[in-house]
């Protein structure tokens, strides 16, 4: 059974703020979105499950409502798509 992930294209530096310094990059390696490279992140079950835990208002926060799933820097929100 394959491990299902979520892939969101955030660009190089909010990527590497998501993996290094967002309130869910100090859990265990386990709950903490990965910084892929060309300014992709992806996040696990687990790592998704974490990041829903932040509250709205908070970096990386995930929302899944009519306008499908997505994470949010400041103001800005990007997609995720699901790779698996």
């Amino acid at each position: 059974m394959r491990a299902q992930r979520w892939v969101a294209d955030v660009g190089p530096e909010n990527a590497a703020f998501l993996a290094t310094r967002s309130r869910t990059a100090v859990l265990a390696s386990e709950y903490r979105p990965r910084d892929l490279g060309d300014g992709l992140v992806g996040y696990d079950e687990r790592s998704l499950g974490a990041a829903r835990e932040l509250s709205e208002e908070e970096e990386g926060a995930i929302t899944d409502d009519g306008d499908g799933l997505r994470v949010w820097i400041g103001d800005d929100a990007f997609d995720l798509d699901e790779q698996g």
